[in-house]
């Protein structure tokens, strides 16, 4: 299989904004502050969460694997969350949403994710698992429990469902991604 090579780039506010948000506190924007702690508590909301049914947190332990995407995917229903724990840092490899059932080749770029923010994704950004930046990376994931079940029913090597697109891109584009630290 070919692979085109993308540079990881350090993920900031502005150019990760085209496939989503960073989760985390942001002092550049305005925080509030709750009616019983005041200023002892400060919140932020970084992205508007959507899911319209059943979601569920779960935590995965990612190993490291070669760096390469075969398979890209999407959800309809719900804006995926991933949440470093331990400050556990990670690459990201994600394409813009598309009108189009396969990731716009050329909107898809790598990302580096230092740990010390979590990455909620829009509604029909295209992406891969996240790969660990070291040995491993901890992460809390927030996805809805439909997309869980999509992602078991396979149809020519990719999964498909009302919330779930998982396409293999050397089948749609006759080449994947790989990257390079």
């Amino acid at each position: 299989m070919d692979f085109h090579t993308l540079a990881v780039e350090p993920a900031t506010r502005e150019n990760f904004a085209p496939y989503g948000v960073l989760v985390g506190v942001d002092e550049t924007v305005g925080s509030r502050t709750g009616q019983f702690y005041g200023d002892k508590v400060e919140l932020w909301a970084p992205g508007g969460f959507v899911s319209d049914e059943d979601t569920r947190l779960s935590v995965a332990r990612i190993h490291a694997r070669a760096p390469q995407v075969i398979w890209m995917e999407r959800h309809f229903k719900h804006t995926q969350t991933f949440l470093p724990l331990g400050g556990s840092d990670f690459i990201a490899v994600l394409g813009a949403p598309t009108d189009t059932n396969e990731p716009d080749p050329a909107t898809v770029r790598a990302f580096y994710f230092d740990g010390k923010a979590g990455v909620q994704l829009h509604l029909g950004t295209w992406h891969e698992f996240p790969f660990p930046a070291g040995d491993h990376a901890d992460v809390v994931i927030i996805i809805r429990a439909e997309t869980q079940e999509n992602l078991e029913v396979k149809e020519n090597d990719e999964a498909i469902g009302a919330d779930l697109e998982k396409r293999n891109l050397e089948v749609r584009l006759g080449y994947g991604f790989d990257y390079e630290r």
